[in-house]
């Protein structure tokens, strides 16, 4: 059986070259064609592999009839030369903002519930102690988040870490956990009730996170731990703006965490219902790529986020 050299073999021999033809491989399946994407001839190329896999001392890809395909050894490697690809072109950001004098660009993730709270607050403090701080937001739900944290399309997320990710390729910093509540308009009728039963709200039209986000399952188990079918009239969004409008505006029922009431400009117009919401949603922080090295642009943020979590 081949042994796998040690790390500060692969260090001083693995090239940056052979780890664009594994990525290029991958993406055409033909040498030729990657041989072509990367400047090369295809007799060069075919060494090159060679040589990688020689130095690995495992087989990468796989030459069937028709083009090549990444064994698993292969999609391992694939999967790391992404990432070094990935680290390369942010220090490359990095070196640029710094000669332009910015501090560089940080990529955000945040779950609703935290978009209009503490990441408000946060970039709201951070753009007055470096305003010259590159920040791009995408809020939506955390599997997607989460999802795009692995994929190197976010730098950081605010959220948590859902069922069936790659748990061991993350770091979690807890912040909190939030309370959850049901919402009504201010004028719906239930608001009047004295005490409500899940079975009572059954048959009510709810406006709800989409499956698989946490916050989807925690609501689907309530419904199943009081034995009560899951509601039949449902309409699913990410946005907890078009949440809150639906609740105020019709007599549609809401779940939300109830920060999220607190910070509402017009919690006036909603009513938090009198029903038992004894279960919780796993702790919500920061998350980011165990192997990432962190930028000056994410440290700044991370440390502004605990500083604002901290204060509130």
């Amino acid at each position: 059986m081949t042994k796998i050299p040690e790390a500060n073999v692969i260090h001083s021999r693995l090239r940056l070259r052979q780890l664009r033809l594994m990525l290029a491989l991958q993406e055409f399946g033909s040498l030729r064609r990657a041989a072509d994407n990367i400047g090369m001839t295809q007799p060069a190329a075919t060494k090159m592999l060679h040589e990688a896999e020689d130095l690995l001392g495992v087989e990468l890809f796989e030459r069937l009839p028709r083009g090549m395909r990444p064994t698993p050894f292969g999609e391992t490697v694939i999967y790391y030369a992404r990432m070094v690809f990935a680290e390369l072109s942010g220090m490359r950001e990095e070196l640029v903002a710094l000669e332009s004098g910015n501090l560089g660009r940080v990529a955000v993730g945040a779950i609703p519930a935290l978009a209009s709270g503490l990441l408000t607050r946060t970039i709201a403090n951070l753009k007055q102690s470096h305003p010259r701080l590159s920040m791009s937001i995408q809020v939506d739900t955390s599997d997607v988040l989460v999802q795009a944290l692995l994929q190197d399309q976010l730098d950081v997320v605010l959220g948590r870490i859902p069922g069936g990710a790659r748990a061991e390729e993350l770091l979690f910093d807890s912040l909190g956990e939030e309370e959850l509540c049901v919402i009504a308009g201010a004028k719906n009728p239930l608001v009047q009730a004295k005490d409500l039963s899940w079975s009572a709200l059954q048959n009510e039209t709810w406006v709800l996170q989409q499956h698989p986000s946490p916050m989807r399952a925690i609501v689907n188990q309530v419904f199943h731990n009081a034995r009560v079918d899951i509601p039949n009239s449902i309409v699913e969004t990410t946005s907890i703006m078009t949440l809150l409008s639906l609740v105020q505006q019709t007599d549609m029922l809401g779940i939300t965490p109830v920060s999220v009431v607190e910070d509402y400009a017009g919690r006036d117009l909603l009513a938090v219902l009198p029903i038992s919401f004894e279960a919780r949603l796993p702790p919500y922080g920061l998350i980011t790529r165990r192997h990432r090295i962190q930028s000056s642009a994410m440290q700044a943020f991370i440390s502004s986020v605990k500083a604002e979590q901290g204060d509130a």
